[in-house]
Formats: C-alpha cells, sequence, structure tokens
C-alpha cells in the first residue's frame, strides 16, 4: 500500500493505476455502506449515517482517492425532506403562537454565541474577524462558504470549521440521546405506518420533483431540502397523504449523506485534522452549552420538550438534526423551524456586523 504522502500526491491512483470519478464514487459509497452496515450490527445511534461517516472519514485521512455522490446530494437532500415533511400534521399551525416564546430564546442564543465562539475562533484560532465570523457562527454550511468568500476569509478554515462541527454534533448529540436519555436512536428512525400506493409515491415524488426547484425559486437557504419539506408538508397536513418514502431508500439517502460529509476530509494531514479536531471541539461544546441552557429555557418559559428544545438549539446541519428528531419521536416541525430561523438570522445579521469592520 503507497504511503500517506504518495497517496496524496497522485490522489487519482491507488497502486499505479487511475481511477475514474465514478470508480471513486462507487468505492466511497461501497466503504460507506460498509460502515452503516456495522454500526447498525452494532446497534450503534443513526447507524447509516454515523457509520458511513466515520468509515469515509478515516478512509479519506488514511488518503485512499474516494469520492461522495456530490452530484446527488440534491436528490439526497430532497428524499429527507420528504421524510421529515410527512410529520407535519394540522395542529403545527395551533402551534405558531407557543413559538414566539421559543424564537426568542433562539435569536438570545445566536446573540451569545456569536459573541464568545467568534471570539473564540479569533483569538484562540488566531483568524481573521471575518473568517473567524463564518467560521464560528452556527449557520449553513454552504451559505457560511459563499458568503465567507465572497468577502476575502479563509474558504478552507470555514469548510473544515463546519465539517467538524457537524461531525461532531451529530456524534455528541446521537451518543447523548442514546447513553444518556435513553431514547431509541438505533436501526431506523422511519416507521412505515402506511402503505404506499401509486397516488402516494406520485404525491411524494412529485414533492421531491417540484420541491427542488421551488426551493431555489424562493432563495431558501438549504433549498433542495426546505423545498420539498414545505410541500410534503403541505399535502400531508392538507391529508391528501398519510405514506413516507420507504425505509430502504431512506437508509440509502443516510448512507449516501455521510459518505459526502466523510469525503470532505480528503487531502486533510492528520497534523491538521488533529488541531482543527482540538480547536472545534471546544467550539462545539462551547457551543452545546449554550444550547443546554436556551433548552432549559425553552423548557421553563414555553413547555417545550428539553430534548426537543436542545435539538432545535444544537449547532449541526438542519438535515441531520432533522433526522435525529425523527428518530426519537421529537416535534420534527419544531425542530426544523428554529433551524431555518436560526440560518437565516446568521445570513442576515452578517453583511451589519462585518460592514462595521
Amino acid at each position: 500500500m503507497p504511503s500517506l504522502k504518495d497517496t496524496r500526491n497522485l490522489p487519482g491512483r491507488i497502486r499505479g493505476h487511475r481511477v475514474t470519478s465514478l470508480a471513486r464514487i462507487v468505492a466511497g459509497l461501497s466503504i460507506g455502506g460498509l460502515g452503516g452496515c456495522v454500526f447498525h450490527l452494532l446497534s450503534m445511534p443513526l447507524p447509516w449515517m454515523l457509520g458511513a461517516l466515520t468509515a469515509t472519514m478515516a478512509t479519506s485521512v488514511a488518503g485512499w482517492p474516494i469520492r461522495g455522490p456530490d452530484r446527488l446530494r440534491p436528490v439526497i437532500v430532497a428524499v429527507i425532506g420528504v421524510l421529515l415533511g410527512s410529520r407535519f400534521t394540522p395542529g403545527i399551525i395551533e402551534q405558531a403562537g407557543e413559538m414566539l416564546t421559543s424564537l426568542a430564546i433562539l435569536l438570545a442564543y445566536l446573540v451569545a454565541v456569536g459573541g464568545v465562539i467568534v471570539s473564540y475562533f479569533r483569538l484562540v484560532g488566531r483568524q481573521d474577524w471575518t473568517t473567524a465570523y463564518f467560521a464560528g457562527m452556527p449557520g449553513g454550511l454552504s451559505e457560511m462558504v459563499e458568503l465567507g468568500e465572497a468577502r476575502g476569509a479563509n474558504v478552507p478554515v470555514i469548510v473544515l470549521a463546519h465539517s467538524l462541527r457537524i461531525v461532531l454534533t451529530i456524534a455528541l448529540m446521537a451518543i447523548l440521546f442514546r447513553l444518556v436519555l435513553g431514547h431509541d436512536v438505533g436501526t431506523g428512525p422511519v416507521k412505515l405506518d402506511a402503505a404506499i400506493g401509486p397516488v402516494d409515491a406520485a404525491l411524494l415524488i412529485a414533492c421531491a420533483v417540484i420541491g427542488m426547484p421551488l426551493g431555489r425559486l424562493l432563495r431558501l437557504p438549504a433549498p433542495t431540502f426546505l423545498g420539498p419539506l414545505i410541500l410534503s408538508a403541505a399535502v400531508h397536513m392538507a391529508g391528501l397523504t398519510a405514506s413516507v418514502p420507504p425505509l430502504l431508500l431512506v437508509n440509502a439517502a443516510q448512507v449516501a449523506l455521510g459518505t459526502i460529509l466523510g469525503c470532505r476530509f480528503l487531502g486533510i494531514s492528520v497534523p491538521t485534522l488533529a488541531r482543527a479536531c482540538a480547536l472545534n471541539l471546544g467550539a462545539t461544546l462551547i457551543t452545546l452549552t449554550f444550547a443546554l441552557g436556551g433548552a432549559l429555557a425553552m423548557q421553563q418559559l414555553a413547555g417545550v420538550r428539553l430534548d426537543q428544545g436542545f435539538l432545535a438549539l444544537a449547532p449541526g446541519g438542519l438535515t441531520e438534526m432533522g433526522l435525529i428528531a425523527l428518530a426519537i419521536q421529537a416535534d420534527v416541525a419544531f425542530v426544523a423551524l428554529h433551524h431555518v430561523i436560526r440560518i437565516l438570522a446568521v445570513i442576515v445579521v452578517a453583511p451589519l456586523l462585518l460592514r462595521q469592520r
């Protein structure tokens, strides 16, 4: 087997043979699927996504030239969006007024996180203020990278910070809910309570196919996820269907998503990753501490379940936190709404704050 250095110098070769892009994607998905199977057999939390992520991240850091199916990501997150949208009920509208208190707590939480974590990246991570903002604020990865690049920030630092934040948050939250709180975040969060007939299947497919361009048209954050989620929520709240995507499809989507996340670490040296992990573990733990404080406030002031409030504030990805919410039978709509507001608030405030510097 080639050395780590040799592998990185020839990222398109394994043992001297050119590896095509398709072959690298197949290899990545195969490793991700194997990791998912192992985690499933071990009854680990969120096995298909976490197993795929762990296996492909380890393989990527080792220098093997694997790739995730990045071009399929819109379809992958659309499937998960349709799934999460199926958990919206007509009662959500009645809860709108009750969410005002929790949304106010969310905004206070963002101010606290912004003041502490951005300063943490500036002082401890020794980044410039612009890079520190886009690396430290819990916005969406793609949005933070795009805005940061436009303003001259150090993009690799932002990508690594958010990738590690998502990975660390997923792992810590899954373990917390499984081992500490006793929730079943194991073999699969989806329960097929309704059969899928031809009409149901057509409706679910339409939610994904129409929702993706609709999300882009409306310029939503995470458009290929939120567009299908909104349409799925609409048809389920209207009572047009009670079906959800097949479990096999959802598990496959989680493997693909975990593989994409894990492959982001390709080409990163072990010392660089170790330093970044130490820095971002500190930032993630501090942010989760603030999230726990906010969740306790939600519990006391708005009667929100502690685990549900914690998920609504946790600095993980919108898609990933939605999956954990589904797994522990939390209110997916509540969690999704707070993450959307979180991302929008960070995006809107960014130009205003950076203009002052």
